[in-house]
């Protein structure tokens, strides 16, 4: 749909104002809520995240995305409605130690939101003394963590090998993404999983806690 298109394409320019302008009008035109999120904003700041990949373009483009992204969701989160009917899973979502950049991670909580899990963010720049406070008060099913520079990835594998000599690791599953973060990083450093997208975050989630109570 054209109006989809116009929202990814603004969203890659960094457009803010068009950005929140379309996600407006998007709503007026009834469409729904989680089809302008997943292909007009997800799909505009994957393309973001594919040409970051390339080095086609750096951290100041990705963060003017970003904030075009904020924007977007801003308007659509009031009209986002979660999933009823389930039994709420606790999700532990932060971007990594010195780590300042948590549009990816957002995205990833409000899509978690929306299909029942409780989501309890630490938000940004967290150390791994706060990773491990919150899993021994929240007791949560998953960790998500999310790095959008290499030079901070490297904390992800800090935070597991705490959770090891905390014996927590046994209890909770542990996710990891972001830009720079791939599968085999995902696997070097013993994490339960990994997702390159929001949308594949979300099955990986469910596809990992649908056996636990």
């Amino acid at each position: 749909m054209k109006i989809l298109k116009e929202i990814a394409t603004n969203l890659e320019k960094g457009n803010s104002l068009a950005v929140k302008e379309l996600c407006r009008r998007a709503l007026l035109l009834s469409l729904p809520c989680e089809k302008i999120l997943n292909q007009g904003l997800i799909k505009g700041m994957e393309a973001v995240g594919l040409k970051f990949k390339k080095n086609e373009i750096f951290i100041p483009e990705v963060l003017i995305a970003a904030r075009a992204m904020k924007a977007g969701l801003d308007i659509l989160r009031p009209h986002l409605s979660p999933a009823t009917g389930k039994k709420r899973k606790k999700i532990i979502l932060g971007s990594v130690k010195g780590d300042l950049h948590d549009i990816g991670k957002k995205i990833v909580g409000m899509m978690l939101e929306k299909e029942g899990y409780e989501i309890i963010d630490l938000g940004i720049d967290v150390s791994t003394e706060t990773f491990i406070k919150a899993i021994k008060k929240e007791r949560p099913h998953m960790v998500g963590m999310s790095a959008l520079l290499t030079t901070t990835m490297i904390y992800m594998r800090e935070v597991i090998e705490a959770v090891k000599r905390a014996k927590l690791r046994n209890k909770v599953k542990i996710i990891v993404g972001g830009a720079p973060v791939t599968q085999a990083f995902a696997d070097e450093i013993k994490a339960d999983g990994y997702a390159s997208n929001a949308a594949e975050a979300v099955d990986l989630v469910t596809n990992l806690l649908k056996h636990q109570a």
